[in-house]
């Protein structure tokens, strides 16, 4: 039986807080304590501002609901607005670490911040201009926000969407996953009007709108949506593969470098061997690649090697090394 009142108000917000209603019996179970106690204590997060709905019934239900008012205790006023744009920041420039769960993360904060608080976030955001290193597309937090919502809650999403060449088109579909590359968003999903699965780039959607129609998730034709958005980017590009061994442990490696390159296998005790298939540029692979934070080797291609060594020069002549002009 928990008896200390202060830590049992945190269990039973713990348990409230996850998307579905509690039976009072259920609730004085988890909790140990009599139904008259799970009452009272009900009691104290409403008085505390926690919006706790009950509905009627033998044994009475509980669950917790978006109120008027951020809820003490669990983030004021201050941090729900420093967090949401701070979120927003990263989801509308598609940085490394922004990923999906963090999006989710905005979607759930936004519905749930009085539209005071709204107000806030949206002013800050547009008085800030963010530094990023990324040469991707800036995006409005709001599409990604509502294609989150529909992939958390399988509802089908319906958007215009620009092709590459510019033309136009509606599109409606069971979203899947929204993935990063570290340089942009795009949305795995299954489109409807074509039978097949598609990956659409976020940052050519305009106008999406949750159509308030559930459906049963398919599963994708590769494992994974990260797998699949990198084979659909190769087969629309001209792809090579490279190897690249580095002089540090597979787990450091893997924590600087995006997943979707590939997964480093250990080569010793302090190396790793990375292999992968890309159609992107040299120059932005070479960054990446520099971005491990380690000395590394280019085993192949051939070409990616002559480049790096290229750009190694250049850099070493531009920080006044050997050979520098003049």
């Amino acid at each position: 039986m928990t008896t200390d009142t202060p830590a049992r108000l945190l269990q039973l917000l713990s348990l409230l807080q996850t998307p579905r209603e509690w039976p009072g019996g259920e609730l004085a179970e988890r909790l140990r304590v009599s139904r008259r106690t799970v009452r009272r204590d009900i009691d104290r997060l409403r008085e505390l501002g926690y919006p706790v709905q009950a509905t009627k019934g033998s044994d009475g239900g509980y669950r917790l609901v978006a109120g008027k008012a951020m809820p003490p205790l669990v983030l004021d006023d201050e941090e729900a607005v420093a967090i949401a744009v701070g979120l927003r920041a990263g989801a509308g420039h598609a940085l490394e670490g922004v990923d999906e769960a963090s999006v989710r993360a905005l979607a759930k904060l936004e519905q749930v911040l009085p539209s005071r608080l709204r107000h806030r976030v949206s002013t800050l955001q547009a008085a800030t201009t963010p530094l990023t290193s990324g040469d991707g597309p800036s995006i409005a937090p709001e599409t990604l926000t509502v294609m989150a919502s529909t992939v958390a809650g399988h509802e089908r999403l319906r958007f215009a969407y620009r092709d590459k060449d510019g033309s136009a088109s509606r599109r409606l579909t069971e979203p899947h996953r929204l993935v990063s590359t570290g340089q942009r968003w795009y949305l795995v999903a299954y489109d409807l009007d074509r039978t097949d699965w598609r990956t659409f780039r976020v940052d050519r959607v305009s106008e999406p709108h949750a159509t308030g129609v559930r459906f049963t998730p398919r599963e994708l034709p590769t494992g994974s949506a990260a797998e699949y958005l990198r084979q659909s980017i190769h087969r629309r590009q001209d792809t090579y593969a490279f190897e690249v061994r580095f002089a540090a442990p597979a787990g450091q490696v893997a924590a600087r470098v995006p997943g979707w390159l590939g997964t480093p296998e250990a080569d010793g005790t302090d190396a790793c061997v990375l292999r992968g298939t890309t159609g992107g540029p040299m120059e932005w692979l070479t960054v990446r690649l520099a971005m491990a934070g380690c000395e590394f080797e280019v085993r192949k291609p051939a070409e990616l090697a002559e480049f790096v060594r290229e750009l190694g020069g250049r850099l070493a002549r531009a920080g006044g090394g050997e050979g520098r002009l003049g």
